[in-house]
C-alpha cells in the first residue's frame, strides 16, 4: 500500500417493521450487550434485526431520507453539520437498536448516547490499485463515526454487499481501521447478510474489507443495483444505466450527481440473483435502440469517483422500452424491466419542485403532464 493504512409511505411500513423487535431487547443497567438480556431475547433480537435487513434491502426504496435514524421509540432527527466534509450528529435517546435505512448502518445501545458520522473514501485510504495484488475488496461504505459516551454503544452494524453463499468464507471479512498509525484489521464479532457486528467497538474511521487467501481463484458474488435514469427533453428523452454493488452511499451519490443534471430514478427490482464482483454484462433493449457501451463491468468505485454506465436515446418515446441485463459468459438473464411513457410522466411529476425549476431551465417545453 502507498497509502495511509423516505416519505410516509416508507415511513409507516418502517414502523410496523420494528413493531416486531423484542421491546425489552436492551437493559440499562448492565454492562455487556450479552448480559442486557436472557439469551433467548437476545437471540430473538438478532433474528429479527436480520430479517429487516433483508426485508429493507429487497425493498429498494429511494425515498429513504438521509435525515433520520428508525429507532424503538420511532424516528430520530440526524442534523447534517459539514456539508462539504459529509458530517451527520444525532442522539439516540434511549437504549435499543437504531437503524440508518439510508445507509444500512446500525448501532444497539445502552443508554442515551450521541453520536457523529462521516462519510469516508476508500481510494483516500486504500491504494485500490493494489486491492487485486493483495487480494483485498471493499465490501462496503466507509464511516468515520464518534460515539460519546463511547461505552453506551454496544455494537455497531457495518454493512456490506458480499452475498454470503456459494464458496464465500466469513473468515475473510475483517473491519479496517484507519488511524494515524496506518490501516489496523479486526476481525468482526459475527457476519450477516448485509451488515457485519462489532461488539463493544471502539470508533474509527472504519468499514468491511474482504481479503482472500493469496491465489485463490473464486468468483465473489455480491448483492447489487441497477439504477436507471431519464433525463427529460420534449424531443429525445435520455436514459442512463448503472449497474453497482449495493451501497447506499454510493447510490446516493450517484442520484446526487444525475439530479444536477435533471436525471430522474425509476424505481426498478434488484437483479434477480446475487452477481459477481468483476463480471462483465450486457445492456440490451426491445426496441432496439443504440446504447453505448452495450458491455458493464461490476466493479467497486469509491463514492465520488466517476461510475460507469450505459447511456441511449429513446426519442419521444410513445410505446413502452424492455430493458434487460445478461451475463455476458453464460448468457443468462439477471435483471429486466419495462419502462412505459406513463412512468416517464410521473417520475417528473412526484419530482420535487427545485427539480422542477432545473428541468424547465436545462430543457425549455418539457412537461410532465401528458
Amino acid at each position: 500500500m502507498d497509502k495511509k493504512e423516505c416519505h410516509e409511505e416508507s415511513s409507516s411500513s418502517d414502523e410496523e417493521l420494528w413493531r416486531r423487535i423484542p421491546t425489552s431487547s436492551v437493559s440499562e443497567d448492565q454492562e455487556s450487550s450479552e448480559e442486557q438480556v436472557s439469551g433467548a431475547v437476545y437471540s430473538e433480537m438478532h433474528q429479527m434485526i436480520s430479517s429487516i435487513y433483508a426485508e429493507l434491502h429487497f425493498m429498494f426504496k429511494q425515498d429513504y431520507k438521509y435525515d433520520q435514524f428508525l429507532g424503538p421509540e420511532g424516528n430520530v432527527d440526524v442534523e447534517l453539520i459539514n456539508k462539504s466534509a459529509n458530517k451527520y450528529s444525532l442522539r439516540f435517546p434511549t437504549a435499543g437498536w437504531y437503524l440508518w435505512s439510508a445507509t444500512g448502518l446500525g448501532f444497539v445501545v445502552r443508554d442515551a448516547v450521541t453520536v457523529t458520522i462521516a462519510f469516508g473514501s476508500w481510494s483516500q485510504h486504500l491504494a485500490l490499485d493494489l486491492q487485486h495484488h493483495e487480494q483485498w475488496l471493499a465490501a462496503g461504505p466507509l464511516f468515520a463515526v464518534t460515539a460519546e459516551p463511547e461505552e453506551a454503544v454496544a455494537e455497531i452494524h457495518l454493512p456490506h454487499f458480499i452475498s454470503l453463499q456459494g464458496e464465500v468464507d466469513v473468515s475473510w471479512f475483517l473491519v479496517a481501521h484507519f488511524k494515524d498509525e496506518g490501516m489496523v484489521l479486526q476481525r468482526p464479532s459475527r457476519v450477516e447478510p448485509f451488515y457485519a457486528v462489532l461488539d463493544n467497538p471502539s470508533f474509527s474511521l472504519m468499514g468491511i474489507l474482504l481479503r482472500i487467501a493469496r491465489g485463490t481463484r473464486l468468483s465473489i458474488p455480491i448483492t447489487s443495483n441497477t439504477l436507471l435514469y431519464f433525463h427529460p427533453h420534449p424531443e429525445d428523452i435520455k436514459f442512463h444505466l448503472y449497474l453497482v454493488p449495493s451501497d447506499a452511499l454510493l447510490t446516493k451519490m450517484i442520484d446526487d450527481e444525475e439530479e444536477r443534471f435533471c436525471g430522474v430514478r425509476l424505481q426498478t427490482s434488484p437483479s434477480m440473483q446475487p452477481l459477481t464482483f468483476g463480471a462483465h454484462y450486457i445492456v440490451s433493449n426491445s426496441a432496439h435502440l443504440e446504447i453505448i457501451p452495450t458491455e458493464l463491468k461490476l466493479s467497486y468505485r469509491s463514492p465520488g469517483e466517476i461510475q460507469p454506465f450505459s447511456k441511449f436515446n429513446a426519442g419521444q418515446m410513445k410505446e413502452p422500452i424492455q430493458l434487460e441485463i445478461t451475463d455476458k459468459r453464460h448468457g443468462t438473464l439477471v435483471w429486466k424491466t419495462v419502462v412505459k411513457p406513463v412512468d416517464i410522466q410521473l417520475g417528473a411529476a412526484s419530482a420535487p419542485r427545485t427539480f422542477s425549476d432545473r428541468v424547465s431551465l436545462c430543457c425549455p417545453g418539457w412537461s410532465a403532464v401528458a
